[in-house]
């Protein structure tokens, strides 16, 4: 679609947004939200008719572009045969779509219970595990996020918990590795992923382990940072919680589905949780659904004893069929191959030039469509470009650096020091090379404040 230019509507958007739409984590009066007319593709395009690359898939959920012919007309033949349902029962819709992703989770997670979201699957997967074990206690990273409600937002590990933050909640954190910054003062993956190990073993021990329900962390770290854990690290989590009895549970909310060109990151891995998370890329966002996998054991706790949990639109019919659309599209076009190859290709090589180029680039890291710059002032020492929890004049470094992405063409995603390289998985070769050359320009603005 061409972008038409029609101010005089945008304004009235903006306007009616302005008196009456409160949004998220912002101060609503010092934000300024962009209008948005269309979407296409890996593209959107305002009503001045300025087009910009989304590197942010949204949220990090387009994973099949904005507004996929097939998904759009599954949700239109859905809606004509039945708009919604009542979730106790047994639905087309709902039946297929969990079919679909059981038959792409790992291990034994064959049973799948859908929410509305990211956040209420973290809810319901810790319900779960504590009913299952008998236990209060939940395991969760810093540098970690796991979703806006009052449970999922106790469990996060970013400064978007601490407004929230009850101290009551039966969440203790731990440092996972980040050998960029390690904690645990290590020089190599393999002492990282030792020491790490070694510190959460030790933070069971002090926690008391038969007061541990589960362990949750992200396969991979996604708005914290996309650091990929070192070889060893989940397997060596697996092996922990199998000691103990403590249920793992992967969030996949942001990985699931194609992101780092496999179904899901855990297959990177080799590990298979007790329960996982999925949301976003299940249907690229198209409808609001998430949900939980779920093993053979924990699902055994259920079998005769009710689950005292549920949601309105579980399994919402046009959710459901979104959803089994988008998996349809990914296995027919190629697209989880499709991100493998791009990522190895061309994102993970182009990336590593930008930064031997750019004295902002302090690391890259990444796989798939899943890819991060940290931007650092000095790269000897690490300090990151903007103090952490920047905000106000202190993040003016990474504010430059968004408006000149945006100025350029792109639509980045960029959180505190970081910017993620993040576009859905059916970008082509040539629209990559597209953003990356805006990339370039916009990292030479934060170069600027560089040491």
């Amino acid at each position: 679609m061409t972008p038409q230019p029609d101010p005089e509507v945008g304004a009235a958007v903006k306007a009616a947004d302005r008196a009456h739409v409160f949004h998220s984590w912002s101060a609503q009066e010092l934000i300024d939200p962009l209008a948005v007319a269309g979407a296409e593709g890996s593209y959107f395009w305002d009503y001045d008719g300025r087009r910009f690359l989304d590197f942010a898939s949204g949220l990090v959920f387009t994973n099949v572009g904005y507004q996929h012919p097939k998904v759009v007309a599954a949700i239109q033949e859905q809606a004509a045969r039945m708009t919604t349902f009542a979730p106790a029962f047994a639905v087309e819709a709902r039946s297929e779509a969990a079919r679909l992703i059981a038959e792409r989770t790992p291990g034994d997670l064959d049973k799948i219970f859908f929410t509305n979201g990211g956040a209420d699957a973290v809810e319901h997967a810790v319900r779960m595990a504590r009913l299952h074990t008998g236990r209060p206690k939940v395991l969760s990273a810093y540098r970690s996020y796991h979703g806006g409600t009052q449970q999922a937002v106790n469990i996060t590990g970013d400064p978007r918990r601490w407004a929230s933050d009850s101290a009551a909640a039966g969440v203790v954190h731990f440092w996972a590795p980040y050998l960029y910054r390690s904690r645990f003062y290590a020089e190599t993956e393999e002492q990282e992923c030792a020491r790490a190990l070694e510190h959460l073993e030790t933070t069971i021990a002090f926690e008391g382990p038969s007061t541990i329900a589960a362990i949750i962390l992200e396969t991979i770290p996604g708005t914290a940072g996309i650091m990929i854990p070192p070889p060893g690290y989940l397997a060596g989590v697996r092996e922990l919680c199998d000691k103990y009895g403590i249920v793992f549970i992967l969030d996949e909310v942001m990985t699931g589905f194609g992101r780092t060109g496999e179904w899901f990151a855990a297959d990177l891995f080799d590990v298979t949780p007790d329960l996982m998370t999925f949301a976003k890329g299940v249907n690229s966002g198209y409808v609001p659904l998430g949900g939980v996998a779920i093993s053979g054991a924990v699902a055994e706790t259920f079998a005769k004893r009710p689950y005292p949990g549920g949601l309105t639109y579980s399994g919402h019919p046009l959710a459901c069929a979104a959803a089994a659309a988008t998996i349809g599209v990914m296995a027919e076009e190629g697209l989880v191959e499709n991100a493998a190859r791009l990522g190895a290709d061309v994102v993970g090589p182009a990336l590593r030039e930008l930064a031997e180029r750019h004295p902002c680039v302090g690391e890259v890291r990444g796989v798939g469509m899943f890819w991060a710059l940290e931007l650092v002032k000095d790269r000897q020492t690490r300090e990151p470009l903007v103090p952490y929890n920047a905000a106000g004049e202190a993040n003016a470094p990474m504010t430059a650096f968004g408006s000149a992405a945006k100025a350029g063409g792109i639509w980045p995603f960029v959180n505190m020091n970081r910017t993620h390289v993040v576009p859905p998985c059916n970008v082509s070769e040539a629209e990559l090379k597209e953003g990356l050359a805006a990339l370039d320009a916009a990292l030479s603005v934060a170069d600027d404040y560089t040491s």
